[in-house]
């Protein structure tokens, strides 16, 4: 079975509440009739009800009954969200005018649907930049316990099976984060290990990457990475972290036994870590283009309930595998 069908088949068991906030978008509406479909989610549209059927009619979808269909204009719920939204962020100074506003917005709306117990993720980003979409969910999610950061996560999926997980790698941060403390940089490597086990559903084996192995370089690039190793390692003692490791060293087997002689994650990793989103972004283009991986993701991880962010070209069956893959996240994060 293929990593994608895996996922959804483990979406399928838990039946996690996801919310489209573009719900009259033509990508949206459809892999929302698709995922309904396919029993991977509760689906709930933020939208015109009126014009969300007439697109249904229009694309001839006959699952769009079964969703949940929110008017951001008028709804049930309304008032309650503008009072929570106005408790939480009275600190800042919000009123409660600028409250009604900011709840007629969609993503706004999406995000205190969660922040309420009313839905598990979300998945949003085709029509809309990275920050529209996150700027709410830092103002009223917020990042997981003991976490700061948010970051992305890319599931590498190699032709070649010797590498990783029968060819599956998980690369963090490719996504958000520019330059991570050595504080930042062990919560990135500790959310990423829980991205692999709710995700991938594999045990992760975490290299956090350097131009360094153990020592063989003096920089305080590299003192980075270790000191994000021992943060890691204290953060979840359960997971095996190693570093600072060069990425031969922590892929090939024979050149990791060599550089780094018994560590538990030298030529096995199957999450690797990179020092800055530089090197991250850079790393997963090349090995998606030279090495003709599948790249799923950017999955956004740290936040305190799922609300992950669409490529604005991506496709319906992108939205519907995100789909997938933010009620395996909600599903995790319950646990």
């Amino acid at each position: 079975m293929e990593l994608i069908d895996k996922i959804k088949d483990n979406a399928r068991k838990h039946n996690m509440r996801i919310v489209l906030p573009e719900g009259t978008e033509e990508r949206n509406i459809k892999a929302a009739d698709a995922a309904i479909a396919e029993g991977l989610a509760r689906i709930t549209l933020i939208g015109n009800p009126e014009e969300i059927k007439g697109l249904a009619a229009k694309y001839d979808l006959k699952n769009i009954s079964k969703a949940t269909v929110i008017d951001p204009k008028s709804h049930a719920m309304k008032e309650k969200y503008i009072d929570l939204m106005v408790e939480l962020r009275k600190s800042k100074g919000l009123t409660r005018e600028e409250a009604s506003r900011l709840i007629e917005d969609p993503l706004y709306l999406g995000v205190l649907m969660i922040k309420n117990g009313d839905a598990d993720g979300e998945v949003s980003g085709a029509d809309h930049a990275t920050g529209d979409v996150l700027r709410p969910a830092f103002q009223y999610v917020k990042t997981a316990p003991g976490i700061s950061v948010v970051s992305g996560a890319f599931i590498m999926i190699l032709k070649d099976k010797e590498f990783g997980h029968d060819g599956i790698l998980l690369f963090a941060d490719g996504a958000v984060h520019p330059d991570p403390t050595d504080k930042e940089l062990a919560e990135i490597a500790v959310a990423t290990a829980h991205t692999a086990r709710t995700i991938v559903g594999m045990e992760p084996k975490v290299a956090l990457l350097s131009f360094s192995t153990k020592g063989s370089a003096k920089h305080e690039m590299v003192d980075k990475v270790v000191n994000a190793t021992r943060m890691a390692k204290e953060m979840a003692p359960d997971i095996d972290f190693d570093g600072e490791l060069q990425a031969d060293a922590a892929l090939i087997p024979e050149i990791g036994k060599k550089k780094a002689p018994g560590s538990k994650i030298a030529g096995e990793a199957n999450v690797l870590i990179f020092p800055d989103l530089q090197s991250g972004n850079i790393a997963y283009k090349l090995v998606q283009r030279l090495a003709h991986a599948e790249a799923i993701g950017p999955v956004l991880q740290g936040m305190a309930a799922p609300i992950n962010d669409l490529s604005r070209g991506c496709s319906v069956s992108d939205i519907v595998s995100l789909i997938a893959i933010t009620a395996n996240q909600a599903a995790g994060l319950k646990k």
